[in-house]
């Protein structure tokens, strides 16, 4: 269930600020060339939707980009801001502004900064794994070049991710450069969706110990679900109804759980591996009433994202009609605007975890 707070006064842009976990980042010493990006998120916490007008920025070093401009309750977007490391070389910052025009008009700024350096150099930029399927596993090499007749050593490159393996080659010197081959090999049990991550470079200059490397790619598993349709037909009110949906996959795994938007759909979880789950899925009418639609989310140990959503219709039958000329039991944003100018939008807060 959904429960709705009251709206409360608040400094113009600070509704807005609250959206945001993170405000700042230091992308640290990185690579010429290298690829350096990173993903301020934000997500609508309130009842109103929510609208960016756009992102601008104070220096040409960063480029910021808005992945979703319209955020209905509890979705989520990202501010991307991308570091030039092709154009730009030494100590750089730059503050992002991002404006939001609804509910109400307010500005956030977001602050970036880092140190390119110019006689270190990845090719490719950054170690792109594409697309790899469910345990293939994948490898990809990166030349790291140190432009300088000064000795440079990489003494070790590590990584948070237990899915990476690296592997680094001797040094191939010569009077004015320091070149390393870098392998990274994805493991074939890595899980299914969206891969990115860093390595970080550790070397023996003082100047900066450690210089990072994106790694993107992904994942994907070959799973199907039947029906992505599920039509509920007709619903008395307060009655429940089961239906079953089958997924499958090319390898055994298991079903953690499902979710939806508030909670009408119900399934138990299915600990024991196979290649195919019978899921009865439960929608119960409780107090809804007329066409219901909802987007059921199945959770699995394959990873994030792998198994489609299925799209859940039932008619509610309606134990009585309103009257047209009923009276509005909501108050729209625009009019709590007008009557409390410096309102927050008000916040929604559920009892379960949001997605």
């Amino acid at each position: 269930m959904i429960a709705l707070l009251s709206p409360t006064a608040a400094p113009a842009a600070e509704w807005a600020k609250k959206m945001f976990t993170v405000t700042s980042h230091n992308f640290g010493t990185v690579a010429r060339g290298s690829k350096t990006e990173y993903r301020f998120v934000f997500k609508n916490i309130y009842e109103e939707d929510v609208h960016v007008v756009g992102v601008r920025t104070s220096c040409g070093c960063t480029s910021p980009v808005v992945t979703q401009r319209d955020l209905k309750t509890h979705e989520t977007s990202e501010v991307v801001a991308t570091f030039n490391t092709r154009t730009f070389l030494g100590q750089h910052g730059a503050t992002l502004t991002v404006t939001f025009d609804k509910p109400y008009y307010a500005e956030v700024q977001l602050r970036v900064a880092g140190n390119i350096r110019g006689d270190v150099s990845f090719d490719p930029p950054f170690v792109d794994l594409g697309n790899v399927d469910l345990g293939a596993g994948a490898e990809r090499k990166v030349r790291v070049t140190r432009v300088g007749g000064s000795p440079w050593e990489i003494k070790d490159v590590r990584s948070a991710n237990p899915s990476f393996e690296v592997m680094l080659s001797k040094p191939a010197r010569s009077s004015s450069q320091t070149s390393y081959d870098l392998t990274l090999r994805l493991r074939p049990d890595a899980p299914a969706g969206y891969v990115k991550g860093q390595l970080l470079l550790v070397t023996d200059d003082p100047r900066a110990t450690q210089i990072p490397m994106d790694v993107e790619g992904r994942v994907i598993a070959a799973v199907t679900v039947s029906p992505q349709l599920l039509a509920l037909g007709s619903v008395q009110p307060g009655a429940t109804v089961t239906k079953n949906v089958v997924v499958r996959a090319t390898r055994e795994f298991s079903i953690t759980g499902i979710a939806c938007d508030d909670g009408c759909l119900s399934c138990e979880p299915r600990t024991t591996p196979a290649k195919v789950h019978i899921l009865p899925i439960t929608f119960a009418a409780g107090e809804l009433q007329g066409r219901i639609e909802r987007k059921l989310q199945i959770t699995t140990d394959l990873g994030e994202g792998v198994v489609p959503a299925v799209t859940v219709q039932a008619e509610v039958e309606q134990t009585a009609a309103q009257p047209a000329d009923a009276p509005a039991t909501k108050q729209s944003a625009a009019a709590s605007a007008a009557a409390t100018p410096a309102a927050a939008p008000v916040v929604a807060k559920s009892a379960v975890a949001a997605p």
